[in-house]
């Protein structure tokens, strides 16, 4: 870069829409060291059109723009990308489009299963001939009760795959497979196996689903999972070519999938990511194991031992002891000249200030803090279909902390 990042920031404006507002650059105290901020919408609408391969859903992830932002402007083809908690692989993905090497780690390993596949894509024609090699399910009855959500015909379907699955060598083909119908369980539309219910990143209970039939006055219909999975795999590579296929299966081959505690990553070599992009999970705000646990059924994942695993942290200290612990591994493998992009949101109705917390903690690491950014982009309203209101739950902006090493 000819100009620092910071003041790139101050004189950020799109050369596409001249007469959006010019970044409003302040100033905090932090540590007795003064940090600046930086407020914009550094990302517009027209931008949101991400890649088709990002089409998964997840809870509490952020938008492809996001990472893209940061590596096209901090890193070069060929330099490792990281993100120690991948949820989706968001920043795996686009650094991957981009070229860049890619490392990606989640404790909870649902990540690894709906990342991974997008780097190793299959053609329709081979989906096409594996599902068609998936034996029926003779003895059909799963462990748990899924009528409220499933046709019995489906949930036979669905038993079929998901024991085809356990026992097989999972090659890329299956890898896909396995994507694709986890990403397909629940839905609220005939897009998915299940009967009307939440949207796909966060699964109902079974006393929640026979609530939602009885007030809707539905029943589970028939779903061909099979047609399913190739119309949702079609929408997936809808912008996926022969070069982006190639391309991503080269990255894939050097690749680096962790499932494990950010705070500990031996596997990742000191000195050796030029740029990390992140989101932790936000205190308490997202139940991830309570969201999940029909995808983790389906993948014979123990939901709740993932539950524990997870930083579901009630107070600000136990948050921070963890983070600060992060960020000292981030430390160690971030090169010298490297950046490492923190997102958090708006927790607890913005009482707390959650990036200044991870200024400081970066700062208590080793890093230089470059500056807050303040991302003012409305989110959609999904949230507020299922009654919670972004202004009072969850992720309510996008607040990125920058630091260098």
């Amino acid at each position: 870069m000819k100009k620092s990042f910071r003041h790139f920031l101050s004189d950020f404006v799109f050369e596409e829409e001249q007469k959006r507002s010019a970044t409003i650059v302040n100033e905090i105290t932090i540590g007795g060291k003064k940090i600046p901020t930086f407020t914009n919408e550094f990302w517009t609408s027209k931008q949101r059109q991400a890649h088709s391969l990002h089409e998964v859903s997840y809870r509490a992830c952020f938008k492809p723009q996001l990472p893209r932002f940061f590596i096209e402007r901090l890193t070069k083809e060929g330099d490792v990308v990281y993100d120690p908690f991948s949820g989706r692989g968001t920043t795996m993905l686009e650094a991957a489009l981009l070229g860049r090497n890619v490392i990606a780690n989640d404790v909870n390993p649902l990540s690894a299963i709906l990342s991974c596949p997008r780097l190793f894509i299959p053609t329709i024609d081979e989906l096409e001939e594996r599902l068609e090699k998936i034996p029926p399910q003779k003895k059909n009855k799963p462990d748990i009760d899924l009528s409220m959500f499933y046709h019995k015909k489906t949930l036979d379907e669905m038993a079929a795959i998901r024991t085809y699955l356990s026992k097989s060598k999972s090659d890329r083909i299956d890898a896909w497979i396995r994507m694709v119908a986890t990403n397909r369980l629940t839905g609220h539309s005939k897009g998915f196996f299940s009967v009307y219910t939440l949207p796909p990143n966060q699964a109902a209970s079974q006393s929640g689903q026979r609530k939602i039939n009885t007030q809707r006055k539905q029943k589970p219909e028939y779903r061909n999972t099979r047609g399913i999975i190739l119309k949702k795999s079609l929408q997936l590579m809808r912008d996926v070519d022969d070069e982006v296929r190639s391309s991503l299966k080269k990255i894939g081959k050097r690749s680096l999938f962790l499932t494990g505690d950010a705070r500990r990553t031996k596997e990742i070599r000191s000195s050796s990511v030029q740029l990390t992009v992140t989101s932790p999970p936000f205190l308490d705000i997202v139940q991830y194991a309570q969201d999940n646990w029909l995808r983790c059924w389906f993948n014979g994942i123990d939901a709740e031992e993932i539950g524990r695993k997870i930083t579901m942290s009630r107070t600000i200290d136990e948050w921070c002891a963890v983070m600060f612990n992060v960020f000292t591994e981030l430390h160690r493998i971030t090169v010298p000249g490297g950046f490492v992009a923190f997102e958090v949101g708006e927790v607890r109705k913005g009482n707390i200030a959650l990036e200044e917390f991870v200024a400081s903690l970066g700062m208590q690491a080793g890093f230089v803090c470059e500056g807050i950014m303040y991302n003012t982009q409305s989110f959609t309203k999904t949230a507020n279909i299922w009654g919670v209101s972004n202004n009072s739950k969850g992720t309510n902006s996008n607040r990125i902390v920058l630091f260098k090493k």
